[in-house]
């Protein structure tokens, strides 16, 4: 009996054991599987409403004469929700070739090979929202007093991203490549 419960213990600490927990780890992967369709789907739902405020702006244009400055804020707001849709977008699609299919068949530009990838994308569309913005306040008659605050506001932003975003870079000559397998390779 002892011999029995002394044989157990050997397998699950020696043998067993590591090949359960590289099953679950692999497996653990999957969970980002949640996330990434949550993101695709509100990137979905972002750019379906920015289409259908940017057709009604349009409609309201051709019948009802909206002015200028009122017909640009709600253009720039329509355009500001189908970038923060692409936010999600590449966030969604980021993450699911990341931990799921590396494999997955997207544009080149949208290719991620680690969170470098990703954060380099991320970067380059939120300072295209932050200046849809600022252009948005900039153009409203409404907020005219705010225009320096948000310009300021906007500035510091762009200026930290790109200070981040350089001091955290790769040296292309140093980054690796992700293979099958989960090796990498220069």
């Amino acid at each position: 009996m002892l011999d029995v419960g002394l044989t157990v213990i050997a397998i699950w600490g020696g043998i067993y054991y590591p090949l359960f927990m590289n099953r679950i780890l692999a497996k653990a992967r999957f969970a980002v599987l949640i996330p990434a369709l949550a993101s695709i789907l509100g990137a979905l739902l972002l750019m379906f409403q920015g289409s259908v405020a940017m057709v009604t702006t349009i409609i309201d244009v051709i019948t009802e004469g909206t002015k200028l400055k009122l017909t640009i804020v709600e253009i720039l707001t329509a355009v500001d929700a189908i970038l923060l849709g692409t936010v999600l977008l590449v966030i969604g699609y980021g993450l699911y070739e990341l931990f799921i299919d590396e494999d997955l068949e997207v544009p080149p530009w949208l290719q991620v090979q680690d969170l470098d990838d990703l954060k380099s994308k991320l970067i380059g569309v939120v300072v295209a929202i932050i200046s849809v913005i600022f252009v948005g306040v900039f153009v409203d008659t409404d907020r005219a007093a705010d225009v320096i605050s948000y310009g300021v506001g906007a500035g510091a932003m762009v200026t930290g991203l790109a200070i981040f975003a350089f001091a955290t870079r790769k040296d292309p000559s140093q980054k690796n490549r992700r293979v099958k397998g989960g090796t990498t390779e220069v």
